[in-house]
């Protein structure tokens, strides 16, 4: 069974690059362009892990972090934060709200490998 993986990011290339490289990992991905989207996908598949943007239309996200970590449902999820927001504060700001790790734009991929696999559960050896 492929470990669940929720990625929302408004933008086509860098939802096309994360992607690539969680499915390399193994991942399945589930896909939000809005932060609204992405809200009732952590609670429909229950994923390992959320990907998550700062810069979107209409629901930012660190409002979208505010209320998956206000939800029992999916407070426990870890959230690794890729985004392009690389001034003073902006990471604390995101870390305050109980995201797991931030990563700016643009990244090395190995980088943002090594990030996902530290915040994935242990995976058990398949027979």
């Amino acid at each position: 069974m492929k470990t669940s993986v929720l990625l929302i990011e408004d933008n086509e290339a860098n939802r096309h690059l994360a992607t690539f490289l969680l499915e390399k990992l193994g991942c399945e991905v589930h896909h939000a362009g809005d932060g609204a989207r992405g809200l009732t996908l952590a609670e429909s598949c229950k994923p390992a892990l959320i990907v998550l943007d700062i810069q979107m239309p209409e629901m930012d996200g660190y409002e979208v972090a505010a209320r998956l970590r206000a939800k029992p449902t999916t407070t426990a999820i870890p959230i690794l934060v890729v985004t392009s927001y690389a001034q003073a504060g902006d990471k604390q700001r995101a870390l305050a709200l109980g995201v797991a790790d931030y990563l700016e734009k643009p990244f090395e991929p190995d980088d943002f490998i090594n990030r996902v696999l530290r915040l994935l559960p242990a995976r058990q050896p398949t027979p």
